[in-house]
């Protein structure tokens, strides 16, 4: 098949050559010319060097070439920028293919999931071509072939089985997940809980400390997922605990590497420019919060990240008012 790809950061680049790796011809599209430029002359991405991009694999500044005649459309870009692209998509007559959706976060101000925000632009009628594939996968090591193991997911159960041909080899299993609101949510919600997790170790404390923030944190998720009807049930598999643990654990991890660099001293704006990639948590934080006044949900865990890393307040101050709460019941 012919796969238009939009976003050349680490996971398009390592999917785009998944994809060529098993025979398609992948276009993958960059904004930035420079980008594109540099991909094109070395074939390696500076954030994974060493690892050529498949020969299948072409790179482009221009979107009317990554649009052009494709059987499925593959969307790595960040949560940020799904709207403005998929708005520029749809200024050049929009696409009539399968669209999936990579990217991890819940939009500012609407509270949407990303591929409810895809839905609202391009129109209800794309709704059984939208899917998405989600769960504990660095590029890192995707890349390197080492085994890892997905979510696929889609209004349309068939495209979530479609979804799951398209991905899967022998080291990368992709399992198909019929709620794609709760596999949505849990990628989401999981770069909060990280960058605490970050923030925890940056201050010194131990592994005791993580792991309730991580059992907490994912009992903060399933709370909130009922805003977005999610199942809970599906937060505790792939794209709930098992993404938790893996962007929790690693310093792979932008956002747990975001938050251990803010309790060292560094401030949001000069963490985020260390680390030279987008760090989802920090756009998806203000989302969480959004959602949990709306629906009266009490979050603290969100509540933290959000004044270490919006209102300035020092991560030791936070943690101890953490610690500080009333005890209830672990009803889970």
């Amino acid at each position: 098949m012919k796969i238009g790809y939009l976003g050349a950061g680490t996971w398009g680049f390592c999917l785009a050559s998944l994809l060529g790796a098993k025979g398609h011809d992948v276009v993958l599209w960059a904004a930035n010319a420079e980008v594109v430029k540099i991909l094109n002359k070395k074939r390696e991405h500076p954030k994974l060097p060493h690892h050529k991009l498949n020969p299948r694999v072409a790179v482009t500044s221009s979107l009317p070439e990554a649009l052009h005649e494709i059987d499925f459309l593959i969307e790595s870009v960040t949560s940020m920028g799904i709207r403005p692209v998929f708005e520029q998509v749809l200024s050049l007559g929009g696409v009539s293919v399968p669209i999936v959706l990579t990217s991890k976060g819940i939009e500012q101000n609407s509270g949407l999931l990303l591929p409810e925000v895809v839905l609202q632009v391009l129109g209800e009628e794309m709704r059984p071509l939208i899917g998405c594939l989600s769960g504990p996968s660095h590029a890192e090591e995707v890349i390197q072939q080492l085994p890892t193991s997905v979510v696929s997911s889609a209004f349309n159960p068939e495209l979530s089985i479609a979804i799951h041909d398209l991905f899967s080899t022998p080291f990368f299993r992709v399992y198909p997940n019929s709620d794609m609101n709760g596999v949505c949510f849990g990628g989401a919600m999981k770069n909060i809980i990280a960058i605490a997790c970050g923030i925890s170790d940056g201050l010194g404390f131990g592994d005791n400390t993580k792991a309730a923030l991580m059992t907490r944190g994912l009992h903060e998720i399933r709370k909130l997922s009922v805003t977005k009807g999610a199942n809970k049930e599906t937060l505790n598999g792939l794209s709930g605990m098992g993404d938790l643990c893996v962007t929790c654990l690693s310093t792979l991890s932008r956002n747990y590497n975001f938050g251990r660099l803010i309790a060292e001293g560094l401030d949001p704006q000069a963490a985020k420019e260390k680390i030279g990639m987008a760090v989802e948590g920090m756009y998806t934080v203000v989302s969480a919060m959004q959602l949990g006044h709306k629906a009266d949900i009490s979050i603290p865990i969100t509540e933290a990240v959000y004044a270490c890393a919006y209102e300035g307040k020092n991560p030791r101050e936070v943690v101890k008012q953490l610690l500080q709460r009333t005890i209830k019941d672990e009803l889970l």
